[in-house]
C-alpha cells in the first residue's frame, strides 16, 4: 500500500518551516494519541502516519532525500543505516515536542526551567478625594525575598547547591509510557538543578525569607473602585536568577458622606426649605472643587434633579469630564413653635380656599383614588 505525502499528512506546504512543521504535527499527535482514542485503530495508523511525517521532514537531510525521491529515499537512506527513526529516537521526538507544553526546554539536554516569582496583590483604601484628585501614597508590603545572607542561595555561607540526584542537574525528568515521553520539572529540584546540602541557617534552606518593603505608589486621578495600578517586579521573589513577581494595588474607594459615584457621575440630595420651593431661590451645595449655587424657580417640585456640568471626575483613560446631580429634596420643618403653627395654619386655610388650584397634583390623585374605588363598586 503506497504512504501518503508527509506534507499531506501534516497539512502543511512545501516551503512550511521547522515551527510550522512542529505546531502542525504537535496538533495532530494531540488528537490521534493512543492514550487518548483507546481501541480505536484508525487512530493508531494516523498518529503513527504523522509521527513518520514529521520524522522526515524535520530532519534537513531527510527531507532533501524525501523532497528529491520521495519515500524511496527515504527507505533508501534507513537501508544504508542513516534514516528512517533513527538518529534521536521516537523519545526525543516527543520530549521536543511535548516538552513545550509541560514546561521542559526541548531535547535530550533538557534545560532548567525558569521560574517567577508569585504576584501579590494590596488593597489600598482611598478616600473619594484622593481617588478624583490623584496622590502618591506610602505603603508597607510583606512579601518573600532573596535571602541576604546566602544571596537567594539556601546555602550556609562558604559552600554552595550540589547537583541534583534524581534530574543530575537538569532541572527536568522524563517520563516515559511506551511510546509517549514527556519532559516535566523535577520534583525533587524543583526545576533547579541543584539542592542545598548545607543549609544556610538564616533562611533554613530556602533562600528566601519574609520581609516588609516600604513603596511608594502613584495613583492617577480618577481611579475608581477596583481599579489596579502594577508595580513591575515588587512582587515576591522566584529565588535565584528568576525573575520577580508584580505587586498589583487594587483599590477600595471609601464610603463618603456627601457624595455617591457612579462611574465619572457624583450625586448627592440638598434638603431644601418649602418656603424656597415654593416662592424660589437660591441654595449652595458642595463640590469636589469648591462651592457652587442651585438657582431653585418658583413651585419647584422635591426630588427635582439639577445638573451641574463639568462638576464630577475626570476619566482616568481618556479625560472626559463627568457631571454633579443635585436631587433637591423639601425637608420638613420641626421643633415648631405654637406661633409658627398658627400661621402653618393659617396658610393651610388660605390654600384650601382655591381648591386644586394650589396643589394640582393632589387634586389628581384625588381623582384617581375616587374613580378606583366607583370601580370597584359597579
Amino acid at each position: 500500500m503506497s504512504k501518503r505525502d508527509c506534507y499531506e499528512v501534516l497539512g502543511v506546504s512545501k516551503s512550511a518551516d521547522a515551527a510550522e512543521l512542529k505546531k502542525a504535527y504537535r496538533r495532530l499527535a494531540m488528537k490521534y494519541h493512543p492514550d487518548r482514542n483507546q481501541g480505536d485503530e484508525s487512530a493508531d495508523e494516523k498518529f503513527k502516519e504523522a509521527k513518520e511525517a514529521y520524522d522526515i521532514l524535520s530532519d534537513p537531510q531527510k527531507k532533501a532525500a524525501y523532497d528529491q525521491f520521495g519515500h524511496a529515499g527515504v527507505d533508501q537512506s534507513a537501508g544504508m543505516g542513516g534514516g528512517g527513526f533513527g538518529g534521536g529516537g521516537v523519545g526525543d521526538i516527543f520530549g521536543d515536542i511535548f516538552g513545550d507544553i509541560f514546561g521542559g526546554s526541548g531535547g535530550g539536554a533538557g534545560g532548567r526551567r525558569q521560574s517567577r516569582g508569585a504576584d501579590l496583590r494590596y488593597n489600598l483604601e482611598l478616600t473619594l478625594e484622593e481617588a478624583v484628585h490623584g496622590m502618591e501614597k506610602t505603603i508597607r508590603v510583606p512579601r518573600m525575598s532573596n535571602c541576604a545572607t546566602c544571596k537567594g542561595s539556601g546555602s550556609r555561607p562558604g559552600s554552595e547547591p550540589t547537583n541534583c540526584g534524581t534530574c543530575h542537574g537538569q532541572g527536568q525528568v522524563r517520563m516515559q509510557q511506551g511510546f509517549f515521553s514527556v519532559q516535566q520539572t523535577c520534583p525533587q529540584c524543583r526545576g533547579q538543578g541543584k539542592v542545598v546540602s548545607d543549609p544556610c541557617s538564616s533562611c533554613s534552606g530556602q533562600g528566601m525569607v519574609r520581609d516588609e518593603k516600604t513603596l511608594s505608589v502613584k495613583i492617577p486621578a480618577g481611579v475608581d473602585e477596583g481599579d489596579q495600578v502594577r508595580l513591575s517586579g515588587e512582587g515576591e521573589s522566584g529565588g535565584p536568577g528568576a525573575r520577580q513577581g508584580d505587586l498589583y494595588v487594587q483599590v477600595r474607594i471609601l464610603q463618603h458622606d456627601i457624595f455617591e459615584r457612579d462611574g465619572d457621575n457624583l450625586y448627592c440630595e440638598v434638603p431644601v426649605s418649602f418656603t424656597t420651593m415654593a416662592l424660589g431661590g437660591s441654595v449652595e451645595v458642595p463640590t469636589l472643587s469648591g462651592r457652587a449655587n442651585i438657582k431653585i424657580p418658583p413651585e419647584t417640585q422635591s426630588e427635582k434633579v439639577f445638573r451641574l456640568r463639568g462638576k464630577g471626575v475626570r476619566n482616568v483613560r481618556n479625560g472626559a469630564q463627568g457631571d454633579l446631580y443635585s436631587k433637591i429634596v423639601v425637608e420638613t420643618p420641626v421643633n415648631l413653635s405654637k406661633k409658627q403653627k398658627d400661621l402653618l395654619k393659617q396658610l393651610e386655610d388660605e390654600l384650601s380656599k382655591g381648591g386644586d388650584k394650589h396643589s394640582p397634583r393632589r387634586g389628581s390623585w384625588t381623582s384617581k383614588i375616587k374613580s378606583f374605588f366607583d370601580d370597584l363598586v359597579t
